[in-house]
């Protein structure tokens, strides 16, 4: 995994190999060397930003030997393999996912706890969670008012509910947190993290060596930002089953700008840990690919789904602790679209059609309904042979 000192003073940020390994398999923007991107934001902004290469889940004494040595207030942790269609690609991905990022969770409280330093840690969760249903009302953040045998009441940790390994281990890393909370006294906050789309925050636009990645595949293309790309090259937007599956978005400004509330505000010594849900708004898919398509003119094509869920859920989530912190979230908008399709459109040479639909499915079932599902039939509209007059 790779270890970032970065946007924040004294604030480390954790980050997956994954994330940064170029792939042919993704329509990726970071051909440039992380040292190369490091130059290029001290170019741009005058600051430095060093880079650590290391294993978070295996080079334990490294990591706490780099946490005495910089002293961080904040670790910001986003090494975990981060897809869950590849978690359940089969039993590597699995068991990859499992090791990954319940291994790193662990050895991160672990180094904060043998490096005696009071280090917040801020870790990228996911609305997953909860699962993707309803408990009769409005998801809260995190914490949850119950009422037990004999009508005594309390506020518990949301009942865990994951749809695929990857969710399963962020609600295992819940767990992880609040004992490490109560046992060590951890300061620790959880971000449970919508949809992220778009492609630049502010400072990314400042140099395009500093562009984020761009995933579009089967495996690590978020719906709405795959959707975009599927618009812009004038392929059909690929909807799994109804489309019914309500989800929670998120701007990847706003998830930068929901880093920094966190980081600046902290749980004190004792509390127990901070829950936040960082979503902008919720909306069903089929609603999504019917705002893309009127956009792009690109029909939308209903697919067998890949994935073992509900048709239709409804989704209700509270995300008042960031709005009342300062957040004015960023709301699906059709301007805002824009910015992602340029970007497709200067990039689209590097896009390999054949990579879009899932290749990714939930178990032998779901893996035999998209059965007839055929890679080599995706083109690409300006590839498409042209039409001769009869």
């Amino acid at each position: 995994m790779l270890y970032l000192i970065g946007s924040w003073p004294v604030c480390l940020l954790l980050f997956s190999h994954l994330n940064f390994i170029s792939s042919s398999l993704n329509f990726t923007f970071l051909k440039f060397h992380l040292q190369v991107r490091c130059q290029a934001w001290k170019e741009v902004s005058g600051k430095d930003i060093k880079f650590v290469n290391l294993d978070v889940a295996k080079d334990y004494d490294l990591l706490v030997q780099l946490l005495k040595e910089e002293k961080p207030d904040s670790v910001v942790h986003f090494a975990e393999q981060r897809a869950a269609p590849y978690s359940m690609k089969s039993s590597k991905g699995k068991r990859y996912t499992v090791e990954n990022n319940v291994a790193g969770a662990n050895n991160l409280c672990c180094a904060v706890i043998d490096s005696e330093l009071d280090i917040h840690i801020v870790h990228l969760g996911t609305m997953g969670v909860y699962g993707y249903g309803t408990s009769g009302g409005e998801i809260p953040e995190g914490y949850i008012d119950v009422t037990l045998p004999g009508g005594r009441t309390s506020n518990i940790l949301h009942p865990a509910y994951p749809g695929s390994v990857y969710h399963a281990t962020k609600c295992l890393d819940a767990i992880l947190w609040q004992f490490y909370q109560k046992n060590d006294g951890l300061r620790i906050t959880d971000l449970h993290q919508g949809i992220v789309w778009g492609t630049n925050t502010p400072q990314t636009k400042l140099d395009e060596r500093l562009v984020n990645r761009f995933d579009y595949d089967g495996d690590y293309g978020t719906v709405l930002n795959r959707f975009l790309m599927q618009g812009a090259m004038g392929v059909p937007l690929t909807v799994y089953g109804t489309g019914g599956q309500t989800r929670g978005f998120i701007h990847i400004s706003d998830t930068a700008r929901c880093l920094e509330i966190a980081v600046n505000n902290p749980p004190k010594k004792g509390e127990r840990v901070e829950i936040f849900n960082q979503i902008a708004e919720t909306a069903r898919v089929r609603d999504i690919a019917q705002m893309v398509a009127d956009l792009t003119g690109v029909e939308a094509q209903f697919l067998p789904n890949p994935r073992q869920e509900a048709d239709e859920n409804e989704l209700d989530v509270s995300n008042r602790k960031f709005c009342n912190l300062g957040l004015d979230p960023i709301t699906l908008d059709a301007g805002l679209f824009d910015e992602v399709t340029e970007v497709v459109k200067k990039y689209k040479s590097r896009c390999n059609p054949r990579k879009i639909l899932p290749a990714s499915f939930w178990n032998k079932k779901r893996a035999e309904e998209c059965a007839n599902l055929d890679p080599n039939s995706i083109v690409i509209k300006d590839d498409e042979p042209t039409k001769t007059a009869a």
